[in-house]
């Protein structure tokens, strides 16, 4: 079995305590567990042993320094038919380094870049298709303050998770200090 894996962001615990206090009031909504909270850098999908080394090795090469990181704001993906609510992260240029260096890598294994621009997020909720967007836009509007204080990232890391529906279990697997 080959392993599905991804690049991202730890969330530290009294953020994620304080996304997890936003779960509920919302008929559709599949919440994900709050020990999987994270904020993706890149999705590599599934890759063989191999790949997933060479993965492991260009992620230990990264050099970018430490940062700071903010939530504020949800939003929704999914236009007309929101499949997912997520907590957006306040714009942040080493965050954008961060994931632009990932992806340069990335490509140079040849994995094929996201066909979607880069929206830094934590997903809180996959929606079921019996979610009304009038449901949805409801929900974000009763949370349109939300923000978080800063917090330090150290690291990034390598996570793997199970073929399956999305929200987890995710494991980490590699972790890369940043500088």
């Amino acid at each position: 079995m080959m392993p599905r894996l991804f690049a991202g962001l730890e969330i530290p615990q009294p953020i994620t305590t304080m996304l997890s206090l936003q779960r509920g009031g919302l008929y559709g909504a599949r919440w994900i567990d709050e020990a999987n909270y994270h904020i993706t850098l890149r999705f590599m999908g599934d890759v063989d042993y191999s790949l997933a080394n060479e993965i492991v090795f260009q992620m230990s090469q990264i050099q970018c320094p430490e940062f700071t990181l903010s939530l504020k704001g949800f939003g929704s993906f999914g236009a007309r038919k929101p499949h997912s609510v997520f907590a957006a992260v306040q714009n942040n240029e080493d965050l954008v380094l961060l994931h632009q260096e990932l992806e340069r890598r990335m490509r140079k294994l040849g994995l094929r870049s996201d066909k979607h621009d880069y929206t830094p997020h934590v997903t809180l909720a996959r929606l079921k298709k019996t979610a009304e967007p009038i449901d949805v836009a409801n929900y974000l509007a009763l949370r349109g303050g939300f923000q978080t204080e800063q917090f330090r990232v150290p690291r990034f890391v390598l996570y793997s998770s199970r073929d399956s529906i999305g929200g987890g279990p995710y494991v980490i697997e590699e972790t890369f200090d940043l500088l």
